[in-house]
């Protein structure tokens, strides 16, 4: 990233909700937050980083442009699955519905789900906000657990080709990197598309190839490491979609030196012979 890009007037702001940060974010996930914030003030966008740990006031949830929630064990997920009632259960759905980017990792990402189901079959309702479910199949099957590699799935995330630009900066590639560790399963239904498709890994399940979930402009994904630090682009689709999003035009973002982490990325997937 490149620290010395430091753009004149502030012409747009965002509030960024962090959901629940005392409990959920594990592996690193704070880091996702800390590029969100630096890849703004860059650009010369204010942005506010709201904490919103149990307890909040549905109403304050409301005012956020962007959301974001790590992941955490399932003591941490039943905690905050309590504390996720009534209206701000209601007031989430309706943001997601009205198009608020956001960014869920692991756990949250199981949490946004129709339900979890734990290993001795005792089953957690999710908020059904993504149309999946979550299963752990116990200890006789291995956690899935390391490096993994995905190619963006979908016009979606198609990338700049020197005619036009449609979510990405120009530095993008269609592959993302991270590192992944769960032991539940999880499958997607028909309402809600993958986020990106396994190249090397495990991704949702370890069978069908899926990697993580994208609904309107939602993300859900396994991807720690974590996944904004090495995947600089996805943070600037969250960027630019909660701006379109609260100021209702399209919006274009300047570059940023991205150099150094798309180098970074050449050398994982070198490293397990994926192609650039």
């Amino acid at each position: 990233m490149n620290k010395n890009y430091l753009p004149k007037a502030i012409r747009h702001s965002l509030t960024i909700g962090w959901l629940y940060p005392d409990l959920m974010s594990t592996y690193g996930d704070r880091g996702n937050i800390i590029v969100l914030q630096k890849r703004c003030e860059w650009r010369n966008i204010e942005v506010k980083i709201l904490h919103l740990n149990p307890g909040f006031d549905h109403k304050l949830l409301a005012t956020c442009n962007m959301l974001f929630m790590g992941g955490a064990q399932d003591k941490q997920q039943q905690i905050v699955a309590q504390d996720l009632k009534k209206e701000k259960v209601e007031t989430l759905k309706k943001m997601v519905d009205d198009g608020v980017p956001g960014l869920y990792i692991c756990g949250a990402y199981q949490l946004l789900g129709k339900y979890y189901k734990e290993a001795d079959g005792t089953k957690i309702l999710g908020l059904g906000i993504f149309d999946l479910y979550t299963e752990n199949p116990g200890e006789n099957h291995p956690r899935l657990i390391g490096n993994i590699i995905a190619e963006l799935a979908g016009s979606t995330w198609q990338v700049a080709d020197g005619k036009k630009t449609t979510s990405y900066a120009p530095q993008a590639t269609r592959h993302i990197v991270g590192f992944e560790n769960h032991g539940g399963r999880t499958y997607l239904g028909k309402n809600v598309k993958p986020f990106a498709k396994v190249i090397k890994g495990f991704g949702n399940n370890g069978e069908d190839g899926t990697e993580g979930a994208i609904y309107k402009n939602a993300i859900g994904t396994y991807l720690h490491g974590p996944i904004l630090p090495k995947n600089p682009e996805i943070a600037d689709y969250l960027i630019k979609k909660a701006l379109e999003v609260k100021y209702k035009d399209e919006i274009g973002l300047e570059d940023l030196d991205d150099s150094l982490e798309q180098k970074a990325k050449e050398i994982i997937e070198k490293r397990y012979n994926v192609k650039v």
